[in-house]
């Protein structure tokens, strides 16, 4: 038979077992803090990592209650500007079966859910995830994708708005694409739909590698275009020095995608603020690692854009900004 315990034997008992030396008693969520293993976490970068960018998506983490290294371990690769390294990359990934995987553009999106249907994906900054097959909706992305869209064929038209107004002469800019990027053609069309509202014409010069760059300014020398606007693009970015280095040789206004272009002695930039969107892709990471299926995770948008302006870069090129552009300005350089 088994005798019931009288409720003063069962706390005698229990006093007794905690007051034993060789038995330690611990809350029950400290246990399962320290006999969890860290969840893993892999990053696919196809630029070179943006130091600022990695911070954000680390304060992310800490913010939703991760410690690096002790609850979350971020396995970090990079194609350094090279979209022929990212199969790879993402291979490894895949292979080492973390958690979650982070990524940044649309090629490194593509090639992951060509390569897992599985492991959650966290879009971070990734262009068009709608128009470029990532997702079916952005309020129902399916599948195991989800995060932030940079809304970029309405930002890219309000570039080149932006880009007008602070040169009203401009008539004819060349337009430096990628053609290996899944995105660029949706934006393209958009870019010609606003164009003649703008009164400007258009001339399109790809660039698929950086030893295209150099062919491609001399390209845009023989149109006599007026102006540049170059397009969001992983290996754009890569090689910025360069690409900065041609277009002051030109010399050609030019406006980017990305600020720190204008750091660097572009003339201006209008785009989403890219650390804020690192920052919030960790708030992805963490509903995921806590049980949240990617399918039922509308995809973000950005709420905060800047405009930057680089005055050194105007003076150098003998442009006057109107001061309509100057203070709508989030920075200006000087």
């Amino acid at each position: 038979m088994i005798r019931r315990l009288s409720r003063r034997e069962f706390l005698g008992s229990l006093a007794a077992l905690a007051a034993s030396p060789e038995v330690v008693v611990k809350p029950q969520s400290a246990y399962a803090q320290q006999s969890a293993s860290p969840r893993h976490i892999g990053v696919l970068l196809t630029s070179p990592p943006e130091d600022k960018d990695v911070q954000q998506f680390r304060q992310g983490l800490r913010e939703a209650g991760y410690s690096e290294g002790r609850d979350v371990v971020i396995d970090w690769r990079s194609a350094n500007g090279d979209y022929a390294q990212t199969p790879a990359l993402v291979a490894d990934l895949v292979k080492r079966k973390v958690d979650v995987i982070v990524v940044e553009t649309t090629v490194g999106t593509k090639e992951l859910k060509r390569a897992t249907s599985t492991i959650p994906i966290v879009m971070a900054t990734v262009a068009d995830p709608v128009g470029s097959g990532l997702v079916t909706s952005l309020a129902h992305p399916g599948g195991n994708v989800t995060g932030l869209s940079l809304m970029s064929p309405e930002i890219s038209t309000k570039r080149l708005q932006l880009l007008k107004e602070a040169i009203p002469p401009l008539t004819l800019v060349a337009v430096l694409w990628n053609p290996d990027t899944p995105f660029h053609p949706k934006v393209i069309e958009e870019l010609k739909a606003a164009a003649p509202v703008l009164s400007l014409n258009l001339s399109l010069v790809g660039a698929r590698t950086p030893d295209e760059l150099s062919p491609a300014f001399s390209e845009i020398r023989r149109t006599h275009a007026q102006g540049l606007y170059v397009m969001e693009d992983g290996i754009l970015f890569a090689h910025r020095s360069t690409l900065l280095k041609l277009a002051s040789r030109a010399p050609l206004p030019a406006s980017f995608a990305d600020r720190a272009f204008v750091d660097e002695g572009g003339l201006m930039s209008y785009a989403p603020n890219f650390g804020d969107l690192c920052r919030r892709s960790a708030g992805y990471v963490d509903k995921i690692l806590k049980g949240a299926k990617p399918s039922d995770l509308p995809i973000g948008q950005p709420d905060k854009f800047e405009l930057v302006v680089n005055l050194k870069a105007a003076k150098a090129l003998g442009l006057a900004i109107p001061q309509s552009i100057l203070v709508r300005a989030d920075e200006v350089i000087r």
